[in-house]
């Protein structure tokens, strides 16, 4: 009897053991991720984004980020001149949105080693860097002449008379700087067959506001609250 219950405690031993090393090899401290970013105030590509997380204990991380996004109207309406160029009617600034932040990961469901799904729910905040930058136009002063000037409601009137929009990221150098903040939440689904590289997809809400409303169409109703739902897709390594 004493035989059979020893042997029974060692391979329950064993078997603890086992598992333990399964976990542990699966573990990770730190993992750093990048990716795209695809929301309700932007484009194809609403922005780019890197994480990097920090283990505070099995199912708790750190979360450092920082994120670029370019925040559209809805009211923007693209068109295309005679000469086959694609420009928005009515917008007077873009707004290119940095977003440093920090947060905390909770992991929910753990997946096995090398497969499987992890499901983690993230919250995060931080300040916002908002660029505001003027939207050019090639703008038909004449028959045969034109100019690249910032669209202005006031001047240009005359959508047959717009050739295209200015040259990528004229402008910038007459940015203003707004200083707000932002908050996400999100779960992320992380897949992957190998211990240390992961690729997984996150989908949330963000809130981002200003103190002073933001002109993107001077047109239109503009704000100085944004909200948005987004939808991201990232790879990267974990240690």
């Amino acid at each position: 009897m004493f035989r059979k219950v020893s042997y029974l405690l060692f391979c329950s031993l064993i078997l603890s053991l086992s598992a333990k090393a399964q976990t542990i090899d699966y573990d990770y401290v730190t993992e750093t991720v990048y990716g795209v970013n695809k929301n309700t105030n932007g484009g194809l590509i609403g922005g780019l984004f890197i994480r990097h997380s920090r283990m505070i204990d099995d199912n708790m991380f750190h979360v450092f980020g920082l994120e670029l996004s370019n925040v559209k109207h809805p009211k923007e309406v693209r068109y295309t001149s005679f000469l086959g160029n694609t420009y928005i009617w009515g917008k007077q600034n873009y707004l290119y949105s940095i977003r440093p932040h920090y947060g905390r990961e909770l992991i929910l469901f753990r997946k096995a080693p090398q497969q499987g799904v992890q499901v983690s729910a993230i919250g995060a905040a931080g300040p916002t860097f908002g660029i505001v930058s003027p939207y050019y136009i090639d703008y038909a002063t004449s028959r045969f002449d034109s100019e690249r000037v910032p669209f202005d409601p006031s001047v240009h009137d005359n959508r047959g008379e717009v050739l295209g929009p200015g040259r990528i990221f004229q402008g910038l150098g007459e940015s203003e700087i707004k200083v707000g903040a932002h908050a996400k939440v999100g779960l992320a689904f992380e897949f992957g067959t190998f211990k240390t590289n992961v690729t997984g997809v996150e989908a949330g809400y963000m809130i981002e506001a200003f103190p002073q409303e933001i002109v993107l169409v001077p047109t239109a109703q503009n704000r100085s609250v944004f909200h948005s739902v987004y939808i991201s897709l990232y790879y990267g390594l974990r240690k």
